[in-house]
């Protein structure tokens, strides 16, 4: 199979796990306790009304946020319930749930809430603090520049802090893991953890990069509109959120396109460079959670594909 004709795939570091998705479902591999792996399975549901939203450039990229903060968070939910936990101690988590359903939704609700508060913060406190500099930098064109270097060195002060935590930490290398199977899968290697291990921790794709594609979008987008007074600055950062969203994840998609194209993959440096924080290289251990995972969503896959075309033949 050639590399461009293979289904694109997603992931995401969770807690001692890595989760991946494909067309039709959605894996977690979790390393217990006791070392044993764990998996957390969920089908992909379709929405008529985001399947419909997904087709529509720059409108796509808001719902796959939505999708991917909501989903996510179960995933991340179930691994920091069970990964410090010895399975013979499971009944302390049974005793917690509630009805899956409630939990689910609960869960994704956080999860996109979390998203859209932190996008907040990031959005208003640069803003106010690149007021504080008016008096030298006056003008809209200045205030701009230096609100967008204060959200920058927002994020990768907040990305170095965190990851001398040693929990932040591991999930670094469990993203590294991630990245290192979709690139080997994508260069068409078979999946052992020599191969994955030889394969690059950074990826074009990678929603790290989204990330700072989003300050670098909202420098060019911030342009169109006033600076002053502060209370138009603020509404406009906040009206202007879903729109620098939703053009960076066009960039996203854009750059990973032109990744194998010479000069024009320059494009996506500075996404590979942020990744150099928000992954770290991960032991053989890790790398062989991803890899559990990733062949189980493909077995999967291929079981749900098998089944609809039997089911369109009869």
């Amino acid at each position: 199979m050639s590399k461009i004709s293979k289904p694109i795939y997603g992931g995401q570091a969770v807690v001692e796990g890595v989760m991946f998705g494909g067309k039709h479902h959605y894996v977690t591999a979790v390393r217990r306790k006791d070392q044993s792996v764990e998996y957390f399975h969920l089908p992909r549901k379709s929405n008529p009304l985001f399947t419909l939203l997904k087709k529509i450039p720059f409108l796509r990229g808001i719902v796959a946020i939505i999708e991917a903060s909501a989903n996510g968070s179960k995933h991340l939910n179930f691994s920091t319930e069970r990964f410090d936990l010895h399975p013979d101690e499971d009944e302390k988590i049974k005793e917690k749930e509630v009805s899956k359903l409630s939990m689910y939704l609960g869960v994704a609700a956080i999860g996109v809430i979390s998203f859209l508060f932190g996008k907040f913060i990031f959005t208003l406190i640069p803003l106010f603090l690149a007021e504080l500099t008016r008096p030298i930098f006056s003008t809209d064109f200045e205030q701009i520049l230096i609100e967008g270097f204060f959200k920058l060195l927002l994020l990768l002060a907040y990305i170095y802090f965190v990851s001398l935590t040693p929990i932040v930490k591991r999930v670094f290398q469990y993203h590294g893991a991630e990245h290192k199977v979709i690139n080997a899968f994508e260069e068409g290697k078979e999946l052992t953890i020599e191969n994955v291990q030889a394969a690059s921790r950074l990826h074009y794709r990678c929603g790290s990069s989204f990330i700072l594609f989003t300050v670098i979008i909202g420098v060019f987008v911030y342009m169109l509109v006033p600076t002053e007074p502060i209370w138009v600055r603020v509404v406009n950062r906040l009206a202007l959120i879903p729109v620098v969203l939703g053009i960076s994840f066009e960039v996203l998609q854009f750059t990973n396109k032109l990744r194998d194209v010479p000069v024009l993959k320059y494009l996506g440096l500075p996404g590979l460079w942020l990744q150099l924080l928000t992954t770290k290289e991960p032991d053989n251990e890790q790398v062989e959670v991803a890899i559990l995972s990733f062949n189980r969503l493909l077995a999967m896959e291929k079981e749900t594909s098998e089944s609809l075309e039997t089911e369109e033949i009869v």
